[in-house]
């Protein structure tokens, strides 16, 4: 059983039988449109948040699942709420504070762009198993080295993560707690040895591909 969250769920629908490359494809482009439209075109936004609620619906992706993932944008979000206070040019008052016009225009377009980003790579990531996306890569003529090297971590990004948890669960065991700064040093040391196990895995993995006529 993985481990590892990599956010595809299983399903039937349109959006889950569609080819992966299709999809991928459809990601990449919408996202470009997304950033390219002037952010003050404001029909055009609610055009696209239709269109990926629509996709995140007929994927049946829960709603925790949606704002699991959007999490990955809040320093997007961080930024966004300075703009206005660090911003140059027109101000407006709100409240005791000062806002740059320029900079509420930047906090909007930033978030909206993002969001829409995130939703459309959510709907990609939940109706696409991590294979499949490998290979709709090498179908779009990504460097085959690339690949291979994307295909070996999915394949073993699981294993390094339960090796990680075995190792947490034998420090518990010895009564080990992460408590102040100290804990820090036996931290470091165990993520080192995750490290030189994972190099030397590698190592193995590419000579085992080797000595079986691999090249590259």
């Amino acid at each position: 059983m993985s481990t590892l969250d990599w956010g595809h769920r299983e399903g039937t629908s349109l959006l889950h039988r569609a080819p992966a490359r299709t999809k991928l494809i459809a990601t990449v482009a919408f996202a470009t449109v997304v950033v390219a439209t002037p952010r003050e075109w404001f029909p055009a936004f609610a055009v696209y948040a239709l269109v990926v609620v629509s996709a995140l619906v007929i994927a049946r992706v829960p709603p925790r699942v949606v704002a699991r993932r959007m999490t990955i944008e809040l320093p997007f979000v961080v930024f966004a709420l300075l703009l206005p206070l660090i911003a140059t040019g027109p101000t407006i008052e709100v409240g005791p504070f000062a806002l740059a016009v320029e900079g509420l225009w930047g906090a909007w377009a930033l978030v909206a762009k993002a969001t829409l980003a995130v939703g459309a790579a959510t709907v990609l990531i939940s109706t696409t198993e991590p294979r499949r996306m490998v290979q709709a890569l090498g179908q779009l003529r990504l460097p085959a080295v690339l690949t291979s090297i994307i295909g070996f971590m999915i394949r073993y990004l699981d294993l390094i993560v339960e090796e990680t948890r075995r190792m947490r669960i034998a420090r518990e065991s010895r009564g080990f707690r992460a408590r102040g700064l100290a804990s820090w040093r036996i931290i470091a040391q165990a993520a080192g040895a995750v490290i030189v196990r994972s190099h030397a895995r590698g190592e193995r993995v590419h000579l085992a591909v080797l000595s079986r006529g691999g090249a590259g």
